[in-house]
């Protein structure tokens, strides 16, 4: 399975397709480690950890950005998520001093459930809501928690009062970083209207998506 998905990194890398071959190498990368950690002299002899760091990052950086523009749709989490969560992906921590609109935390919390990673362990890190909407929201983030337990998903819940970045990091080295966190979607405008269950189809706020590779970065 590595070998094949190395092969895939390989075509997309020839294709131009960077950032897709990009993530196969890495997964592909890892599977084969999984087979000869320990073993052979390919392991005791560090070449793999050299032609791991070779492969991914020949420039020496990675970094791309994706500006949504006011009332775009097209941009729902699939969309800015899917293409990093590998089956290697099993933790994921998440920092957003907003969490207010729990359905959407709610709908990436969704997402990480059905895959194709196997996802254990989510970190919450946020702020709490001011006023009347605290007791609201803790309810809520501890309803999740236990849906989220019934499907073998330990989500981890913490506050801070002096957080102010919006970042999402996955174990596979991905980070993630948008300009409004998860709320950048506009208010459907009814129940009943497109856009209400389909983020796909919902219009966004402005904003900006940069994504990393935490190899390039000084935190994990």
């Amino acid at each position: 399975a590595g070998a094949e998905t190395v092969k895939r990194a390989v075509e997309l890398d020839l294709a131009s397709r960077f950032q897709e071959s990009l993530v196969c190498y890495q997964e592909g990368i890892d599977l084969l480690l999984q087979v000869v950690k320990g073993t052979g002299r390919w392991a005791r002899g560090g070449l793999a950890a050299e032609l791991r760091r070779d492969l991914f990052f020949s420039d020496g950086k990675y970094h791309k950005q994706i500006r949504i523009e006011e009332n775009a749709t097209g941009f729902g989490y699939e969309k800015l998520f899917q293409e990093y969560l590998s089956e290697i992906v099993s933790e994921v921590w998440v920092e957003d001093p907003y969490i207010r609109h729990l359905y959407n935390f709610l709908r990436f919390c969704e997402l990480l459930v059905k895959g194709p990673c196997k996802v254990k362990t989510i970190h919450l890190l946020t702020s709490y809501d001011e006023g009347s909407g605290r007791s609201q929201q803790i309810s809520g983030l501890e309803e999740i928690q236990q849906s989220l337990r019934n499907y073998g998903v330990t989500l981890n819940i913490a506050f801070s009062s002096s957080i102010h970045d919006r970042e999402i990091r996955f174990n596979n080295g991905w980070m993630i970083k948008i300009g409004r966190g998860l709320d950048y979607f506009k208010k459907p405008q009814g129940r009943f209207s497109i856009g209400y269950c389909d983020f796909d189809l919902r219009p966004c706020h402005e904003t900006t998506v940069d994504v990393f590779h935490t190899k390039h970065t000084k935190k994990m």
